[in-house]
């Protein structure tokens, strides 16, 4: 079986530092990923893909030398897509976020909704404006993403995305009063907002279970903290664990046993693994 992921989510760390309520509480251990590991990482995923985002759980920005990751990442051509809360890019020289190996930065903004935060809401997108302002002025190819992917159908957080189309009208000039939510809207050249309806982190005490396709292990995989290779971004716990990256090749662990029943129940509609089958995030593509 011949393997091409459109990317793979690298786990620099588990750590978050915030707790917002739409995650799981993560009970493992705090782990982080060396740079020497990340190297040797990149080294065995560069045969399968050119796009590695910094997440799964925990917040790259929490890495004070997230810098030497972007470094590493540049050596090998690797383009780097970084999902974060936003809440520590005040730690930073924000020039280190038009680095050349940044493809895309997503801002995860229900993270400020959710949490108990000591700041303003004006305060906590003062420096991802000024991230923008710094890649508009030096004309850096790479995209800025607003998430908000909170709605449901009960239109819960309606007040709070109004607060925040409200500061993003204002600040990029543009009116987003009548804004459909159904797809990205432009807020400057290559920076938009984002919308999406809230997913359910799939969990194995869940009681409903469904077959159904999944991208899972087709178009991405995901690679924990500790090392564990999981068939997708949401198994967080590395539930589904196919092998460690630290005591076997990626090659064998993508040719195991599990990886192959995984990829053609999914080809055959079929969930193998009990947690996909209680995963409801699958349903989007049947």
């Amino acid at each position: 079986m011949h393997y091409k992921f459109h990317k793979v989510y690298i786990e620099l760390t588990n750590i978050c530092g915030l707790e917002c309520s739409f995650c799981p509480t993560k009970s493992t251990k705090p782990t982080t990923i060396d740079l020497n590991s990340f190297e040797n990482i990149l080294i065995q995923v560069q045969p399968y893909t050119h796009t590695i985002a910094f997440h799964v759980f925990g917040d790259p920005l929490t890495l004070n030398n997230l810098e030497n990751y972007l470094d590493i990442a540049f050596k090998y051509k690797m383009k780097v897509e970084i999902t974060t809360t936003g809440y520590y890019l005040k730690n930073f020289d924000l020039n280190i976020f038009l680095h050349k190996a940044i493809k895309q930065i997503n801002f995860s903004l229900n993270s400020y909704n959710k949490n108990e935060m000591n700041i303003s809401l004006e305060e906590y997108l003062k420096p991802m404006f000024e991230l923008s302002n710094l890649k508009l002025k030096n004309k850096v190819h790479n995209f800025i993403n607003f998430r908000l992917w909170n709605l449901d159908n009960n239109n819960s957080e309606v007040n709070f995305n109004t607060q925040v189309l409200n500061l993003l009208s204002k600040k990029f000039h543009i009116d987003l009063t009548n804004i459909k939510y159904d797809k990205p809207v432009r807020l400057e050249n290559q920076i938009l907002i984002d919308f999406d309806t809230y997913f359910k982190w799939p969990n194995l005490s869940d009681t409903t279970t469904t077959n159904g396709f999944c991208h899972g292990l087709t178009s991405q995989i995901a690679i924990l903290s500790s090392g564990v290779v999981v068939p997708c971004c949401l198994d967080s716990f590395g539930i589904i664990d196919l092998g460690n990256i630290h005591n076997s090749s990626l090659e064998d662990i993508l040719h195991s046993y599990k990886a192959t029943q995984i990829v053609n129940g999914f080809k055959n509609n079929i969930a193998i693994e009990e947690l996909c089958q209680k995963c409801t995030f699958k349903d989007r593509f049947n």
